[in-house]
């Protein structure tokens, strides 16, 4: 570059306040949610949220835009729409604005279909009819039966079916390909959950973010004690029975590198990420009395309860005793978990209607 050119400083960009995240399964993403409900919350925008007393957009129902409260008078004037819905571009476009910038995050199969097991092990027939995540994936036929479809969708190729497509499809090029073209039109950004704090970054840069609008503590994780292991065999197994989740996963894994090297570039990535965690350390040390997640029988606060589910221990936090008022606010805004969030904002901005 000439001397002069790097005189001229780069253009500020405006952070983006019209934004669609589809939130997929097990993938990290009840992180997300809280990181798009904080910044609801800071600019004062109005999300797209489940209408009564749901917590999803229709999910596991193709969404529809009747989905949300108040669509009938609110129309197109939503800014940010984040909870849990089976994707339809056209319905979502009813209530997105033109503008909107359109992300989701993908998670490695392999980890994703252990952690749906233990998450969804007492929901769905195919994980409740077998012993363990090994005993499933070493014959996945002989417990999954396309007849209880609805209630097995967690236990295939879930991340395909959360962007709308066909779980139980053949796994064909001349059928794949067309779908990750499609998916690649319909969205800006696809994050890996895998690399959460680089996907954090990316995001932050994307959409003209601050630093502090994508720290994060992590929600709606379990204890380690839950977790079953995986041979080298049972991982083969899973990427031919959720051949299509991982055909999805390599492709935008891929392009996800590239993005980077191409927008931000390693070194500045590696340097904002460092900086990320220290201000999430920081903030941890300011907000948490035990500095790191809790099990569910140790949260005094039952307000920061996470909805528990299946053989999993959802973790959650306790704050510490001697904040001050601003700063509890922060922080709390940090821990709570995604039903109580939902319902909070719905009360905020549905005050004449039922609580959920």
């Amino acid at each position: 570059k000439s001397h002069e050119e790097l005189l001229v400083p780069p253009m500020p960009c405006r952070a983006k306040t019209n934004v669609m995240f589809l939130k997929t399964h097990k993938t990290g993403s009840s992180t997300v949610l809280n990181i798009m409900f904080r910044f609801a919350e800071k600019y004062n925008l109005t999300v797209a949220l489940p209408a009564d007393q749901l917590f999803h957009l229709g999910y596991p129902k193709t969404f529809v835009a009747q989905f949300v409260e108040g669509f009938e008078t609110i129309g197109q004037n939503y800014n940010i729409m984040c909870n849990h819905l089976r994707f339809n571009p056209l319905e979502v476009k009813r209530v997105m604005a033109a503008n909107t910038f359109y992300f989701s995050i993908l998670r490695n199969p392999i980890p994703l279909l252990e952690s749906s097991y233990v998450y969804y092990k007492n929901y769905v027939p195919a994980f409740r009819s077998s012993r363990n995540v090994k005993e499933f994936v070493a014959s996945p036929t002989k417990y999954y039966h396309p007849a209880d479809y609805r209630e097995n969708i967690y236990a295939r190729n879930i991340m395909w079916f959360d962007f709308g497509y066909n779980n139980n499809a053949k796994d064909d090029t001349r059928y794949t390909q067309p779908v990750l073209k499609e998916i690649e039109q319909n969205f800006h950004l696809i994050l890996i959950a895998d690399y959460f704090d680089e996907s954090m970054i990316l995001l932050k840069h994307a959409l003209c973010w601050d630093l502090d609008d994508v720290i994060y503590f992590k929600l709606n994780s379990r204890s380690r004690d839950t977790v079953q292991t995986l041979s080298p065999e049972d991982e083969e197994r899973i990427k031919a029975w959720c051949s299509l989740d991982w055909k999805l996963y390599l492709h935008f894994n891929q392009s996800f590198w590239r993005r980077i090297e191409k927008t931000i570039g390693l070194k500045v990535l590696e340097k904002e990420v460092d900086n990320l965690r220290t201000r999430q350390k920081e903030l941890v040390e300011t907000c948490l009395s035990e500095q790191e997640a809790v099990r569910k029988d140790q949260i005094r606060n039952r307000a920061f309860l996470p909805f528990q589910s299946g053989a999993a221990d959802i973790l959650g936090y306790n704050l510490r005793q001697d904040l001050d008022n601003r700063t509890m606010r922060i922080c709390e805004k940090m821990v709570r978990p995604e039903l109580q969030y939902t319902s909070y904002l719905y009360a905020v901005q549905h005050p004449h209607k039922k609580r959920k």
